[in-house]
Order: structure tokens, then sequence, then C-alpha cells
């Protein structure tokens, strides 16, 4: 019986697009960000969400200690009631954020059609981020996200701008389970700085674990694809997102990612992602050379042996002393 009533609710979900799609109906479309201390390129990512060609309903704010938030963000905002895009602040504590559960906790305060998913360090790359990112998700009834492209900033490091190159490529794609043999864990890669949730099927899934220190976009995915659905990369659909994280910063985040795939066997076992760390090393190697930056090659091999250090690291966190997951680990109070 539960086979059925699930069979229908697909069908009713593929009718209801299939409908919108023919009535040429905007879906409406709410913004959730989490937001902790941000810089100033959150006041040009609030500006330019205002300039996009696609409305904006509603922006949901999960700032992490109220004492960080600046009143100032809320200006050339609306108020409820009007049809101009309005601002919801929603205050949390520290010990309350959790990658998965906040953001969760965010769409679940939305009755939108679509719910976008921005960290507060993206920016918009141009007017049309929003509506290349719901031409992504109607491309087919069975789109549960879509994932924006991202670039480099302009004091991106050379080594960190090629890696942007490498995992966001100019190509747009649709994953499947059919591509599970040929992309390996990249069939489940999608990312949260900028992400567009089917917010139906997103329900139906039961949305992002609600604990996690990383991956919850990933985990989502996998649980997508596994149910039968596919995840779109929007390569038109841009923001600027990049870091110069240092060596030691590297070790920490890929600590935080490995503990995540060690804490989810049931996506991450029997695909290996190393692989795909080895080809992203030899490739950027290749750049260097042939950019004529070879002086950069121990700057590469130093980060690279940091990352992987962090990786075997998280993969055994189990063994490890309590004191030495808090000094490797980015997120703390997960561990509380």
């Amino acid at each position: 019986m539960e086979n059925i009533v699930w069979r229908k609710a697909e069908t009713d979900m593929e009718l209801k697009k299939a409908e919108e799609r023919a009535e040429g109906r905007k879906k409406s479309v709410d913004l959730i960000i989490p937001v902790y201390r941000p810089g100033k390129s959150f006041k040009e990512l609030l500006k330019r969400i205002r300039e996009q060609d696609y409305p904006i309903r509603r922006i949901i704010i999960m700032n992490t200690e109220k004492q960080f938030w600046k009143p100032e963000y809320e200006e050339n905002f609306e108020k409820k009631g009007t049809q101009e895009t309005e601002m919801e602040v929603h205050h949390l504590s520290r010990e309350e954020f959790d990658h998965g559960g906040t953001r969760d906790r965010g769409i679940r305060l939305s009755d939108a059609d679509v719910c976008i998913l921005m960290t507060h360090d993206a920016v918009p790359a141009d007017r049309k981020l929003v509506g290349n990112l719901i031409k992504a998700l109607e491309s087919g009834p069975d789109i549960a996200a879509a994932y924006a492209r991202q670039l480099p900033f302009e004091d991106c490091s050379l080594m960190e701008k090629y890696t942007r190159a490498f995992n966001y490529p100019a190509e747009s794609r649709i994953k499947s389970a059919a591509d599970l043999e040929e992309l390996g864990i990249k069939t489940f890669f999608c990312s949260n700085v900028c992400a567009a949730y089917d917010t139906a099927i997103y329900r139906s899934l039961g949305g992002f674990i609600k604990k996690t220190i990383f991956n919850e976009d990933m985990i989502y995915a996998a649980k997508a694809v596994e149910n039968g659905y596919r995840i779109a990369y929007a390569a038109d659909a841009r923001v600027f997102h990049s870091h110069n994280y240092t060596a030691v910063e590297q070790l920490h985040r890929n600590f935080d990612l490995a503990v995540s795939q060690a804490d989810h066997p049931e996506v991450f076992s029997g695909i290996r992602s190393e692989g795909e760390g080895i080809r992203l090393v030899r490739r950027t190697a290749a750049f260097l050379v042939r950019q004529g930056k070879w002086m950069l090659l121990p700057k590469l091999a130093v980060h690279s042996g940091f990352k992987y250090a962090g990786y075997l690291l998280g993969k055994q966190y189990k063994r490890l002393p309590r004191s030495l997951v808090l000094w490797l680990t980015m997120n703390k109070n997960y561990w509380n």
C-alpha cells in the first residue's frame, strides 16, 4: 500500500509540474541564507538579489548569534503584506547551528515552490542567477535540485582558480544513477553555496539530515538519486565564491569532510573519492607548468599533502583522542 501511495504522489507531482509549464506560471521562490558574522560580500549579495530578473518572494535569514547581526542588512527590504521581496530573520545560538538541521529549519519555514540556498559569502554574478536555476529545475519533472557554477573572486589564488574550474566546468549536466559508473562520487555532488531545491520533492524525501558536520547537500543528493530523481548542474547560473585557505585550514576542512563520509557509509562506502583528488592534483600541476608557474609546485605539494592528511585522519576519527579531534575540526560545536 505504501508503494502505491508513493507512486501516486510522484505522479501527482509530475502532473503539477506539467500544468505549471503549460500555464507559464512563475514558481514562487524563497531564499534561505545561514549567516554567521557576514563580511562585506553579504551586502553585495543582498543588493544583487534585489536586482534579479526572476523575483525572489522572501529571504529567510538563519543568523547565528544575534549580537553579530546588523539591522542595516534589513534596509531596502519590504515587510510582510507587500508585493516586494521581504526579509525574515531568525536568530539562533552557535550551539543550535547545524549544517543540515539549520538549513532544513529554514526550508520548513517556507511554503514556496522552490527554495534556493546560499551561503553569506556567495555573490550572484549577474541578474539571471535565479532564473537559470529555475530553468534547470524545470528541465524535467524528476529534477530534485539544481546547483550553480562557482566562479573565483579577483583576489583568488591561481591554484584555487583552477580548482574552481575543475569542480565547476562551463558545461551544464544532469546527473542520475546511470552516471555512477562514470562519475563515481561526483554523481552526488551538489553545493549549498548556491543550490535550488524543488520543495515538494524535498519534503517527500525528508529533507536534509538534521545533524551533520558537513556534506548535507551531497547526502541529500544521494538520497534523491537513489529514489530515482536527478541532480542538475546549471553552469549558466553563476555565483562568485572562493577562499584562499592556508594548508592548515585545508587540513581542518578535509578532516570534517571525511568525518561526514565516515558517519554516512550508506552514501559513501564503496565509492572512492581519493581518485578524484589525485586527478585534481595532477591536472593542477600540469596547469601551473603550462602557465610558467612551476615555482608554485612545492606549494601545491604541501597543500595537497595537508588535504590528504586531513582526509585520512577524518576517516579514522573514531580512533583518535578527543583532544586531537577538537583540534582538527573546523566545527567544534558539532562535537558537544
